[in-house]
């Protein structure tokens, strides 16, 4: 095909005319969440041969071979990867720091370590009445701290599942929502402004769904993509299936994935789960100590005799640190002296059985690991989440070096391109002139 001018002018400046709408797209969407920087990427225009010239290459101009998307798909897995871990830790700490506040702020720990201050103030003067309104009072007060962390734990639990369950629902969102784009995509023309428009769609989803669940995305020739969840399928082609949340009888949480069992590594669920893991551990240990006191209480109760002389009665009731209550208010059935003396007696031997008893069980001391465990387990993990945060950061900087919008590049590609558009104008310019000359020969 024989080379001219205009064709060649023409080719010039519909390229470079596509190449600024690109470019104007870019610096439209600089500060667009999820867009990545366009490029257009030219080729010559070439045919072999000629009327009677077949070895030739006759060049014709210049035309669009496709817009390029500057994303590397390396650097958004570890974008994606990266930043499940750190939501899968920093959902954890919100939750442990959560149930650390609980237990610190009911209290517990001091009011036991006051209890057993009464009782031992008691120990001077047996018979002595405010002595024993005063162990009633901090009695009351203990129950009432470990009613406070029971339900203060039980409040972190129920935040924390019904976050869960919101993940949940975003991730059948994203989902269903990423298999729509599926569809389109597998209808869109390759290259076209509207494939590269879904495939920022695209990516955009897989990002977002990555900070709820591990995805592992599996790339298709068509573009589209299949994503699979703890090693179930999540979205494969234009189907998706439901994510399903479920509470055990402790609180910890589990999930299905179309009615099979799986368990994310990564994402805020995974992190969530974690951390209602640990709070159910903190909870069954609230309750064995709340039962640990009941027990040394009640049982010393049981082996002595009130102030009047009568069989002492349990001063505790319930089953565990959310019903534990005092079972009654009047000092003198505390049971001081051993079974068989008289009334008003000064024998303070069960008192001192009583005593023995809360320092074999050691209820302050428990509460002081449990504290102490809570507060290193946050500690160490919030080392880990500084840290994978650190790591994620870096990943999206990495990315959004080679994704993002440069303006200062994207201005100098206006120049360049637009310099381009009208040397191509004056070629055709020039071609004009010259047939124009051509015709007017005589």
């Amino acid at each position: 095909m024989a080379s001219d001018l205009l064709s060649i002018g023409r080719s010039g400046t519909q390229a470079a005319r596509i190449a600024l709408d690109v470019t104007a797209q870019n610096i439209a969407n600089a500060s667009s969440d999820g867009y990545i920087r366009r490029s257009v990427r030219l080729e010559e225009v070439s045919a072999s041969g000629g009327l009677a010239r077949t070895g030739d290459v006759s060049l014709s101009g210049v035309r669009l071979d496709r817009v390029v998307r500057n994303a590397d798909l390396f650097r958004q897995a570890e974008v994606r990867r990266t930043g499940a871990d750190a939501a899968r830790s920093t959902a954890e700490v919100a939750g442990l720091e959560n149930t650390e506040a609980a237990l610190e702020q009911s209290g517990v720990y001091d009011a036991i370590v006051k209890f057993e201050g009464a009782l031992q103030q008691l120990a001077s003067d047996p018979v002595d009445t405010s002595l024993r309104a005063s162990v009633v009072e901090t009695a009351r007060t203990m129950t009432r701290t470990f009613n406070i962390a029971a339900s203060s734990l039980d409040a972190v639990g129920e935040g924390l599942r019904f976050e869960s369950t919101d993940g949940v629902n975003q991730v059948n969102l994203l989902s269903g929502e990423l298999a729509r784009v599926n569809l389109r995509l597998a209808r869109a023309a390759d290259a076209s402004s509207d494939q590269t428009t879904l495939l920022d769609q695209r990516d955009s989803l897989l990002q977002q769904l990555s900070g709820y669940v591990d995805v592992a995305a599996t790339f298709n020739a068509d573009q589209t993509v299949s994503v699979k969840v703890g090693g179930g399928d999540l979205v494969t082609g234009g189907s998706s299936y439901a994510l399903a949340m479920s509470a055990a009888g402790d609180g910890t949480i589990s999930f299905t994935l179309d009615g099979n069992p799986v368990t994310p590594t990564s994402g805020a669920l995974a992190g969530k789960a974690q951390a209602l893991t640990k709070l159910a551990d903190v909870r069954s240990t609230l309750d064995d100590l709340a039962g640990d006191v009941m027990t040394a209480v009640n049982t010393a109760q049981g082996n002595g005799v009130s102030l009047d002389g009568s069989a002492g009665t349990p001063m505790l009731s319930g089953l565990g640190a959310a019903d534990m209550a005092l079972a009654f208010e009047d000092g003198t059935l505390l049971a001081t002296a051993p079974a068989g003396v008289g009334a008003n007696s000064r024998d303070a031997t069960n008192l001192t059985a009583l005593r023995n008893a809360l320092a074999t069980a050691d209820p302050a001391g428990k509460m002081d690991s449990l504290l102490f465990d809570v507060s290193s387990t946050v500690a160490g993990r919030t080392i880990t989440r500084d840290a994978l945060t650190s790591i994620a950061s870096s990943a999206k900087v990495a990315l959004a070096t080679q994704a993002g919008v440069d303006l200062d590049n994207e201005a100098v590609n206006l120049v360049r391109y637009q310099q381009a558009f009208q040397a191509s104008g004056r070629v055709m310019q020039v071609a004009t002139d010259i047939f124009d000359t051509l015709l007017n020969i005589r």
